[in-house]
């Protein structure tokens, strides 16, 4: 039987790359991944540990009506961080609205400015 053994990317669709690039590469510090082949659209791959995210830009493909608020009941990826209040008030201080986790675990929502949701949990190192 052969065994997944992890993830190695998700893709996004986003309407402008710019935008989606100021929220993850500026926002978040995900660094950029400058090996992306010319794939006929425009997009990036930026970093989240040794795992990638793909930035998709696809006119023919419109994004699906996303809910508001709140998006732990919406499709969405996780990341983790070290300082879940840092990077709140940072998000918060480039006009990012947030939500804390409603199971009571150290982690928030937020999203991206295509709306897709995105959760970042607490991990603390040691």
């Amino acid at each position: 039987m052969t065994t997944l053994s992890g993830i190695h990317h998700v893709s996004l669709l986003v309407s402008d790359t710019r935008s989606a690039l100021d929220f993850y590469h500026g926002i978040l510090g995900l660094p950029l991944d400058p090996t992306r082949p010319e794939l006929g659209f425009p997009g990036a791959w930026l970093w989240i540990g040794q795992q990638q995210l793909h930035l998709l830009e696809l006119p023919e493909q419109p994004a699906a009506d996303r809910p508001t608020g709140h998006g732990g009941r919406d499709r969405h990826f996780a990341m983790l961080v070290d300082d879940l209040d840092g990077l709140r008030q940072a998000l918060e201080s480039h006009g990012v609205a947030c939500t804390l986790s409603r199971s009571g675990r150290s982690a928030l929502f937020c999203r991206d400015p295509d709306g897709n949701a995105v959760e970042i949990i607490e991990q603390k190192t040691a």
